[in-house]
């Protein structure tokens, strides 16, 4: 069995600058840690219990099925500041069948991201 001590999303965009200007201006991220230097530095955000590195250069956007799933305490509030950091909205807030309420966004490589509220009374919120 492999002991893992922690993990990351290796994400290598398109365009790096203009990525880190996507995940650390428009959506707030905080940086874990920055490495090297130049346009394809890397810079590592916390995703509450993991992280994302930005790093690199692709020629190609990422895998078009990559997603990444954002958790936070209030989905208007989040959907607010993105309008107002002009952060395109795929999809405004809604209470899905299955109880949480989400907005989708995507960064500037078309990287598809679910930002989720979970409800007070929802199970994901329960620990037994």
């Amino acid at each position: 069995m492999v002991h893992v001590l922690s993990g990351r999303t290796l994400l290598r965009p398109t365009d790096p600058e203009r990525s880190r200007a996507f995940y650390g201006e428009a959506l707030g991220l905080a940086v874990h840690r920055e490495f090297g230097t130049g346009p394809e530095r890397g810079t590592v955000y916390f995703l509450g219990g993991g992280f994302l590195e930005v790093s690199g250069r692709s020629e190609r956007p990422p895998a078009p099925g990559l997603q990444l799933w954002l958790q936070v305490a209030d989905v208007a509030a989040a959907h607010e500041e993105l309008v107002a950091h002009g952060v395109e909205i795929l999809r405004p807030p809604v209470q899905e069948p299955w109880g949480l309420i989400e907005m989708w966004i995507a960064d500037p490589d078309g990287v598809r991201i679910a930002v989720v509220e979970v409800p007070a009374d929802h199970p994901l919120r329960y620990r037994p």
